[in-house]
């Protein structure tokens, strides 16, 4: 189901980054990113990122894949948005191998879309699921190879849904993707009408993989959450390296000092650059711990898990917070469509309002980190 790469090539991540920040106005525009750009970013590692190494894939650690993330978000958000659903594939670690094995025949270039909730129920014979319905917000789903979409998992999810795997010709993408920011992810809805999926062909999210490699043991829906919160890093990093770019030389349209020569602008950049590096540090050093962890062989701790949500929350807003600091800093120059911090201020408040990344997670990590249970489903 791999798509086959007939584009030009645009060679390695700083191809593509220089691309991106050419036609970023043009997702944003037509409200997704293109296939040819897909393509681009599959030659470049992104959606191999988590393809099992027995089926030709790089299955990086997650930190190696969330700087990419974050490198590609700080030139686009949208664009790196997408880009982060490639370590979607962690996922599939929990399809039979024999289906891994169908998947990856093409290649380990995988492009993934899904819409998981509303989760609807689908009738089991016992063999497939009858599927029908509509979800919302997948992402990416105009360049992606294969859907997935949200079923009830069954007794044995232990509350967990069950994500039954499409080709694009069996369902229907509605252009309906109209928001304040993220223009360019092209959320839309899928809607799906009375296909059968083999059962082989859905696993429940989150579930046990059949694939013995580290990245398959390490925590799949707190990866989940990181790969989006590692947007707001990148986002939030572009709006401060402006706001210094433009402090240093542009003066005020009254004639008064420029930007750099006033006490207060100085001493807000500062402390936003400090709270910025402050919750990059935190998420890429337990993600780092964590996966050292996995990789000798342990699982995951609670705490880990718990840290791993945390972190990646306070990067969401620490990132969001640094694009509003750029943008109130800015003045009446920041107010114009044309000017870069609408953009980062814009896409960076559609990342913290998120499930993922809500301050119910602040709640379920402070539970875990007092050894209490979280009270939110799926949460560890």
């Amino acid at each position: 189901m791999t798509a086959v790469l007939d584009t030009p090539a645009t060679d390695g991540l700083e191809g593509v980054l220089a691309e991106i920040a050419a036609r970023r106005t043009e997702f944003g525009r037509q409200r997704f990113v293109p296939k040819d750009v897909i393509a681009n970013l599959k030659r470049a590692g992104l959606y191999r990122a988590a393809t099992p190494r027995r089926f030709g894939g790089d299955a990086l650690p997650p930190a190696e894949f969330l700087r990419k993330i974050e490198r590609i978000s700080a030139v686009d958000p949208s664009s790196g948005w997408v880009a982060s659903f490639g370590s979607a594939l962690i996922y599939f670690a929990a399809l039979p191998l024999d289906t891994q094995a169908e998947l990856y025949k093409d290649g380990p270039d995988l492009a993934f879309a899904g819409g998981l909730f509303p989760v609807q129920r689908a009738e089991f014979d016992g063999e497939k699921y009858r599927v029908s319905g509509r979800w919302r917000f997948a992402s990416g789903s105009k360049g992606a190879d294969i859907l997935g979409v949200g079923i009830a998992g069954g007794e044995e999810a232990n509350g967990k849904p069950r994500t039954a795997l499409l080709r694009p010709d069996q369902a229907r993408i509605e252009d309906n993707w109209d928001v304040i920011g993220l223009h360019g992810t092209g959320s839309h809805d899928i809607v799906v009408d009375g296909v059968d999926v083999p059962a082989e062909w859905t696993f429940i999210r989150g579930g046990e993989p059949t694939v013995d490699e580290p990245l398959y043991r390490y925590p799949a829906i707190a990866y989940a959450a990181q790969v989006l919160a590692v947007v707001n890093l990148g986002a939030g990093r572009a709006a401060l390296d402006y706001a210094i770019e433009i402090g240093a030389g542009r003066s005020g349209v009254t004639g008064a000092p420029k930007l750099a020569d006033r006490a207060y602008y100085r001493i807000d950049v500062a402390k936003a650059e400090a709270a910025l590096r402050s919750a990059a540090a935190f998420f890429y050093d337990i993600t780092e711990e964590t996966y050292a962890t996995v990789a000798a062989g342990d699982p995951a701790t609670d705490k880990q898990k718990a840290l791993l949500r945390l972190a990646g929350t306070h990067a969401a807003k620490a990132g969001a917070a640094a694009a509003q600091t750029a943008y109130s800093l800015s003045g009446t120059a920041a107010i114009y469509d044309d000017n870069p911090l609408q953009g980062y201020l814009r896409d960076a408040s559609v990342v913290t309002q998120h499930a993922f990344l809500g301050d119910g997670i602040y709640d379920g990590a402070g539970a875990v980190l007092m050894g209490q249970q979280p009270g939110i489903p799926a949460f560890l």
